[in-house]
């Protein structure tokens, strides 16, 4: 499996590119400010088609660019229904000191969107697990993969960091929430499974659960 990460925007959120391997079809992950050329010099270099735009979340650091990829591309943009309105309303999900860094936005509607479930998910060659994980914002997931070697990957969006977890005092956020859906949801994940999240460095559950102060 193919995994092509890196940070784009003000607020420096991971955007991934996923594929079976070079040469093929991709899902292009939490496409967010800035992120647009990024991806354009990941797909040439990697021989890469996107299939899908995939969000973690609805926050406008992790989609101000879904529209424009997923229209570029013609794919359709999938999303939890609970975030779906914060694709075109990106302050709606802000509160006042985030708005005022933003400032007045508004974001195209994508021609194409795809309400995402929880359950398996097969785009790209990929099986992708979508797990439903409220907190961060009503709509969070985590996306959970195998590569063919037996290893597991997830990409936790803002639920989970390095040493972290995501903030619940915006708009729509809830302490409670997030968590429940650390202790049933993510916890449950192997220990061996390698987390890529929405900000910073890559870790592991192993590492969280025995280090992170959030989740002890």
């Amino acid at each position: 499996m193919l995994v092509v990460g890196f940070p784009a925007g003000a607020f420096r959120a991971n955007c991934y590119l996923v594929a079976a391997g070079p040469g093929g079809e991709c899902v292009v992950v939490d496409p967010g400010e800035g992120a647009e050329e990024g991806i354009e010099r990941a797909l040439r270099e990697h021989e890469l088609t996107p299939a899908a735009v995939l969000a973690t979340h609805g926050h406008y650091d992790h989609v101000a660019s879904a529209a424009a990829v997923a229209d570029t591309h013609g794919v359709a943009v999938h999303i939890r229904p609970e975030d779906r309105h914060l694709l075109t309303d990106p302050l709606a999900g802000l509160g006042p000191e985030l708005g005022a860094v933003v400032g007045t936005v508004t974001l195209p509607e994508p021609a194409a969107v795809e309400p995402l479930s929880e359950g398996p998910l097969d785009l790209a060659g990929l099986r992708i697990e979508v797990l439903h994980t409220p907190g961060h914002t009503p709509g969070s997931v985590v996306f959970g993969l195998r590569t063919e070697e037996g290893g597991r990957v997830a990409l936790t969006g803002d639920t989970l960091f390095a040493g972290s977890v995501g903030r619940t005092d915006l708009p729509g956020g809830d302490p409670a929430a997030l968590a429940t859906s650390l202790r049933t949801t993510v916890l449950s994940l192997a220990d061996d499974t390698v987390v890529l999240p929405g900000h910073g460095g890559s870790t592991t559950i192993g590492r969280e659960r025995a280090g992170n102060p959030f989740l002890t």
